[in-house]
């Protein structure tokens, strides 16, 4: 009975529901819950997209374009919702798109230390495409460009691939 309960939550957990793009120019990356929205000091917006436990851990492109890097950063494990957990573990994705460069980062946590990309420099990515998965609670940052304004706000609930993230 305990290992029928456990294998039931590990494939609940690792699910990967199929969805339809939002509309919108700039879609969530992660399903979450909108931690911060910050402006940055080279005119960039900031959007932190909290992943519990609860949430699909699927990451998707918040927008068409080629895949122009991905590496991998090494770091520590604090947890996600921590305002130090900048220095975790984490992928730091530059997607070359009609807007220009959009850079992602993906963060491991503190249960979450292990981040696995599913396409690598050179690919060319559709909006809402699977690009990756982060393993047990984390947290994905997306990074709105100069002129660019956030349509979501601190407590928005997201869902990969569907939730429009920016006004215009």
């Amino acid at each position: 009975m305990p290992l029928g309960a456990l294998t039931g939550a590990m494939l609940w957990f690792f699910r990967d529901p199929d969805r339809s793009a939002g509309e919108g120019r700039i879609l969530a990356p992660a399903d979450g819950v909108v931690q911060s929205v910050d402006p940055w000091p080279d005119g960039r917006t900031r959007v932190a997209i909290f992943m519990s436990p609860l949430n699909v851990h699927v990451n998707r492109a918040p927008l068409a374009g080629n895949v122009a890097s991905v590496q991998h950063v090494p770091g520590g494990f604090l947890p996600a919702f921590n305002k130090d957990s900048d220095q975790n573990e984490r992928v730091v994705w530059h997607f070359e798109t009609a807007l220009g460069d959009i850079e992602m980062v993906q963060i491991a946590g503190a249960v979450a230390r292990r981040i696995v990309p599913y396409v690598s420099a050179g690919a060319k990515v559709a909006r809402a495409e699977r690009i990756g998965l982060i393993r047990f609670g984390s947290r994905v940052d997306i990074y709105l460009p100069e002129g660019i304004s956030p349509a979501v706000s601190v407590g928005e609930k997201t869902v990969a691939g569907v939730t429009r993230i920016d006004h215009g």
